[in-house]
């Protein structure tokens, strides 16, 4: 990824710090970006300590002003955006569907659903220009099954999917891949606090994978690379699952 211009949201921590180290170490040059301002600069701390070029947007996903002045700074600073992973969102305590508030589902698909639409809408404006580019969407495992108690967070994220095939079919003309990564129980902050509450059991979701284990972040990465890659120069619209085998049973 020599000197390739990479944005990550929700990039201060977890699947999103994952990918920007990763693509930072293979040579790109990452905007890391999160509603967080230190988590942000924390990762960029990291990646300019290893020789990397990176620089840190405050962003809030559901603000459009600040989503464009986010790829207007990326523009800004490197001239181009060659590659985005949509990662920023949030969980919320199950809930059974007819107790869920209203509040709480609306912040749910503003974060998780009309985040990534956002995010998409100026990335593809500059990669329109450019007549190039790959985004990667995060889905998932919740955006291929459902799961009693997670209506408004499976609904979110069923709609990224319902998105990223709709953009794809437009895009791929224009030279722009737009895919979206799956991931199951992987080991990250989010995942660790739902175990701490009791929200998640450990034990139960190792056990009820055909891996029995959790993911890593680092294999969540390694998939969005390659879908920034021209090694997936072939793959349009899909769904990409990284969940030790969860979805297939």
């Amino acid at each position: 990824m020599d000197e390739q211009v990479v944005l990550v949201t929700g990039a201060g921590s977890g699947m999103g710090e994952a990918v920007a180290l990763l693509a930072a170490a293979r040579g790109a040059k990452v905007v890391v970006a999160d509603i967080n301002e230190k988590a942000a600069q924390s990762v960029v701390e990291t990646i300019t300590a290893q020789g990397g070029q990176a620089i840190s947007v405050k962003c809030n996903v559901t603000n459009a002003k600040e989503v464009k002045t986010m790829i207007d700074q990326t523009v800004t600073v490197y001239g181009r955006l060659d590659a985005a992973f949509n990662n920023a969102g949030i969980m919320v305590p199950m809930t059974d569907t007819a107790d869920l508030d209203e509040e709480v589902f609306d912040r749910v698909v503003d974060i998780n659903l009309k985040g990534v639409w956002l995010c998409m809408k100026y990335e593809l404006q500059q990669m329109r220009k450019q007549g190039n580019g790959a985004i990667v969407n995060n889905s998932s495992i919740g955006g291929l099954v459902g799961s009693a108690g997670r209506s408004a967070y499976h609904a979110a994220k069923h709609g990224v999917l319902g998105l990223t095939k709709c953009a794809a079919v437009e895009y791929a003309p224009k030279g722009i891949r737009i895919n979206a990564v799956c991931p199951g129980t992987i080991e990250t902050p989010m995942v660790d606090s739902m175990f701490n509450t009791g929200d998640l059991s450990e034990r139960a979701t190792t056990e009820g994978a055909p891996i029995k284990r959790l993911g890593k972040a680092t294999e969540v990465a390694e998939a969005v690379l390659w879908l920034f890659s021209p090694a997936s120069s072939y793959v349009i619209g899909q769904p990409i699952s990284v969940d030790g085998g969860l979805s297939i049973i």
